[in-house]
């Protein structure tokens, strides 16, 4: 569950001491750096001026590589695939997969933190979501609320691909949306999403505190604190399998990494994905040290 909400936060490693976010990619026939920036979905803009050497970065490179090119998910035909994806079967209601007592949960866990149910009106219409669409929105949510965010629209992977067009430069992503809908939400059963949602219901005051120590963790810029955090186990049936750690995280790290050499030799790139992404033996900065790149922290 915990690799989950880091996706869904969308939030969100090698095991040596990180205090960083931002490196520079070069050797391996790579003629010019590239840079590997690990960001927080969630993130302001403004928090880029805090990352060293962020500007310097960006402005020596010629195009911007992010998980995805944000402005796909703006087309109406993008908006309503993911619109289908998030939806129950024709028909359906989440309620169909609960039953009563689980009912009453989720209801007393959206009461609290949406200020809505399942039972009103407005809330009502929540009830037509997969819960793998639910559990996002509540994350979500619970983020902005404990945190008071003003600006929903504003964040950090937003800005550097906005800023990059702006500049005349190229922006294109790893995936398109129909990747990113079949990691996010066609991976798993309704009933493995639905016993995935109940976990958050059923452990708030822990799934709180798991976000305020990956926010802390990413705005102090230690990624060893991210890998911490995101690998702590319940040993309980809301611990992400290794499936799922796998579609979720590494599958797509393991693609990514195949094609990153041909676009560095290409040209010089400012790649831009979730921080969770980049740790672990399995993380970007291990894969490509692995591959022959040297990957250097940028410290101004």
């Amino acid at each position: 569950m915990k690799k989950l909400i880091i996706v869904f936060f969308s939030v969100l490693m090698s095991v040596t001491a990180h205090a960083q976010l931002l490196y520079r990619i070069t050797g391996n026939g790579v003629n010019k750096p590239s840079f590997l920036l690990g960001t927080y979905h969630l993130a302001p803009s403004t928090f880029a001026d805090s990352i060293p050497g962020f500007r310097q970065a960006f402005q020596s490179s010629e195009q911007v590589c992010g998980e995805l090119d944000m402005e796909l998910m703006q087309t109406p035909s993008e908006i309503m695939k993911l619109q289908v994806a998030m939806m129950m079967p024709e028909g359906k209601t989440i309620q169909d997969l609960l039953t009563k007592e689980e009912l009453q949960e989720l209801n007393a866990f959206m009461t609290d933190i949406l200020g809505v149910n399942l039972d009103n009106p407005m809330g009502a219409q929540l009830g037509k979501m997969t819960p793998a669409a639910l559990t996002t929105q509540f994350s979500v949510a619970m983020y902005l609320k404990k945190n008071q965010v003003q600006n929903i629209n504003d964040y950090i992977d937003t800005y550097v691909q906005k800023i990059a067009k702006e500049q005349g430069k190229k922006v294109i992503g790893f995936e398109t949306v129909d990747d990113q809908i079949k990691a996010l939400f066609l991976s798993q059963t309704l009933e493995r999403q639905k016993q995935l949602m109940m976990c958050m219901v059923r452990n708030k005051d822990y799934q709180i505190q798991l976000s305020d120590d990956l926010v802390k963790a990413y705005f102090t810029q230690d990624l060893d604190k991210i890998y911490e955090v995101t690998d702590m186990k319940l040993n309980d049936e809301c611990d992400s399998t290794p499936e799922e750690e796998a579609a979720l995280i590494y599958d797509r790290n393991e693609n990514w990494v195949k094609s990153m050499p041909g676009i560095m030799k290409s040209t010089p790139t400012f790649f831009a994905v979730g921080a969770a992404h980049l740790v672990g033996e399995k993380g970007l900065l291990n894969l490509l040290r692995n591959n022959g790149f040297q990957v250097d922290p940028v410290k101004n």
